[in-house]
């Protein structure tokens, strides 16, 4: 697991990377983009067909046994 010091050396790198006046530009960018996929994922969800049934005959209960004979 993540220890606390393991968060802070990771923002001290990244506070290295960006520098403190890109960072806030940064999140705002990843914030739009996490929203723009969720949002994404939702809309995909709401016009994906239904799968087709099958017929009710073919359908197995779950619990129902079937049993083969010899003869």
């Amino acid at each position: 697991m993540l220890s606390t010091w393991h968060l802070f050396i990771v923002l001290i790198i990244v506070l290295l990377v960006f520098g403190a006046g890109k960072l806030p530009k940064v999140m705002e960018d990843i914030g739009r983009g996490v929203k723009g996929f969720k949002k994404v994922m939702e809309s995909e969800e709401e016009h994906a067909a239904p799968k087709p049934q099958p017929p009710a005959s073919a359908a197995t209960i779950e619990g129902e046994v079937k049993k083969e004979t010899k003869g």
